[in-house]
């Protein structure tokens, strides 16, 4: 006979990435952390800000603090309020189920109370009007006024799959309005050193453009080669 499952599973110590790692991500943009990590890293494109448009902040960084909810289930979620350390975001594998909501304004609420910076998950959310009044940036695949149970089992801590990606407590999560990017911890160093690499040659790029730039040098020399045969 199969044992009944405990409810929850929590793992109570996370280690989380340091302020300098935090620091020296905060104006990265997802894109230039997808090019550092050589494409990895990105959530499906469904999974995006929930209000593009509204009053919350668009664009965050932290560390994850993993959640298995389960489909349309909650319970971990909201063990999970009580092991969110300052700053961080809240990522809730809902198993990509959409037929309720993943979570709520109130739940936003007491997320944001207990210091969470953002939550993220691959179901949808509920409340829009409430979620712009509590202003926890949240980033989701959808609204629905569906309400979910909150059974269990689930887990909080562990590592998690959510858009095909596993995360684990304490990877960077870093979300704007392009949409979510995971860094692995055991990376940061590196990703970081690569994305102010490529902010450079962004800043460089950028300026060139606005002086008139049309076809980037690399091309015109493509295009002057052996290599590209005319008709």
């Amino acid at each position: 006979m199969i044992e009944e499952p405990k409810l929850l599973r929590i793992v109570k110590d996370v280690t989380r990435p340091s302020l300098r790692q935090l620091k020296a991500l905060e104006n990265v943009p997802t894109s230039v952390a997808n090019d550092a990590m050589w494409g990895r890293g990105a959530f499906a494109k469904k999974i995006k800000h929930v209000d593009p448009t509204g009053p919350m902040s668009s664009n965050v960084v932290g560390p994850a603090l993993t959640v298995n909810s389960g489909p349309g289930d909650i319970l971990a979620l909201l063990a999970a309020l009580k092991f969110i350390a300052s700053g961080d975001i809240v990522v809730s594998s809902f198993a990509n189920y959409q037929g309720c909501a993943a979570a709520g304004d109130r739940l936003a609420g007491m997320m944001k109370n207990c210091g969470a910076a953002a939550f993220v998950t691959d179901g949808p959310m509920r409340d829009l009007v409430g979620l712009n009044k509590v202003g926890l940036p949240s980033w989701c695949t959808g609204l629905t006024p569906a309400s979910p149970m909150s059974k269990g089992p689930g887990s909080v801590g562990f590592p998690i799959n959510i858009s095909g990606l596993e995360v684990l407590s304490g990877d960077i999560i870093i979300a704007d309005l392009d949409g979510v990017i995971v860094i692995p911890l055991q990376e940061a160093d590196e990703v970081i050193n690569r994305c102010h690499e490529i902010l450079d040659l962004e800043q460089n790029l950028d300026e060139k453009v606005v002086d008139g730039l049309k076809v980037p040098e690399e091309i015109e020399r493509l295009l002057s080669s052996d290599n590209v045969e005319y008709f």
